[in-house]
């Protein structure tokens, strides 16, 4: 099997493919690398005879395209422009962001460490929404050319007919995973038909482990899933909690979204919806890559009987969940 095979992607990229690479791009490695948290993709800590540690990270083959994979690199390197704090690649002497040794393609990074934002610090949340409302006044500048849009198809429809023609989902529960998810797929779809808002270019998973927060504030990292789609899906992973707590969280959020771009509440509307959505879609996601060997060391509770009755169990409470009201802002 070659590396071409998008299960066996990264067999064959030991540690010297790993630091030739790098050092084809004229950069004299020490000899140390670091494996980060990354599943998708393969990304290192790179140690340099001069100057600091970068960060490689080698694209999973078969996953993008080289023309999505620039225009996520262009949508950064523009943030950057403008001093938002994000993770840009970095550009050689010609201008290139991506590169090529034997199968692989990879860019390098600035190295940044940090810690997860606090989701009950006000400051840490109003901070996190003036980052988010400045990327979203420059994401709808422009629509994506060669990325996806987050819907219901790409999120819902075909991981679920995914999970169900691999045999993913046990015997015991297929009849109940079955149904449930056809009627979810039919109130998102209600919903989604309801509640329409314009869609922008967003990171598309800006989740609390993609932001390293430092002595010098947040830098908001991997760009990888960057898509069209509606501004909320930035912002509702930073809620946690009940319903009173997450109200708050929401109210210190978008006040500081606030002063980069307006937010209309009908947006609020989704929240949950894309919850679902999520849910469906990280299952599939999982199951996918199953045939990576890096995904059953990580994911090792996965495609248990147990999981997949959480999994069920989960998704019924989302059917409930889109029964009631959304949150309300101000």
């Amino acid at each position: 099997m070659t590396t071409s095979d998008p299960k066996k992607a990264f067999a064959n990229l030991t540690p010297d493919a790993i630091l030739d690479s790098v050092e084809a791009q004229g950069l004299a490695c020490d000899g140390r690398f670091l494996a980060l948290n990354s599943y998708e993709n393969r990304v290192y800590r790179i140690g340099l005879e001069e100057g600091p540690p970068l960060v490689a990270k080698f694209y999973r083959p078969g996953r993008w395209s080289d023309q999505a994979i620039l225009e996520e690199h262009h949508f950064t390197l523009a943030l950057a422009e403008q001093e938002i704090p994000v993770i840009a690649p970095i550009q050689d002497e010609e201008g290139a962001s991506l590169h090529r040794q034997g199968p692989y393609r990879f860019a390098l990074y600035p190295c940044r460490g940090g810690r997860p934002p606090e989701l009950d610090n006000p400051h840490h949340l109003k901070q996190l929404g003036r980052f988010v409302g400045r990327i979203h006044a420059l994401g709808a500048v422009r629509a994506f050319r060669w990325r996806p849009t987050l819907d219901i198809t790409s999120y819902a429809v075909e991981p679920r007919a995914f999970l169900l023609d691999q045999g993913f989902v046990p015997a015991h529960l297929v009849v109940a995973y079955e149904s449930l998810t056809r009627d979810l797929i039919g109130q998102l779809e209600a919903l989604f038909g309801r509640v329409q808002v314009p869609a922008i270019r967003l990171h598309g998973d800006c989740h609390p482990g993609n932001i390293l927060w430092g002595e010098a504030g947040a830098h908001i990292v991997d760009f990888d899933d960057a898509r069209m789609g509606p501004a909320v899906q930035d912002l509702w992973m930073f809620l946690a909690g009940d319903r009173v707590e997450m109200t708050a969280q929401l109210a210190d959020l978008l006040e500081g979204y606030s002063q980069f771009r307006d937010f209309d509440p009908a947006e609020l509307q989704l929240i949950e919806g894309l919850r679902t959505l999520r849910l469906i879609h990280y299952a599939a996601w999982i199951a996918s890559r199953w045939d990576d060997p890096a995904f059953p060391q990580a994911f090792p509770w996965f495609n248990t009987d147990r999981y997949w009755e959480e999994h069920v169990l989960s998704l019924r409470e989302q059917a409930a969940l889109l029964q009631e009201p959304p949150l309300v802002w101000g």
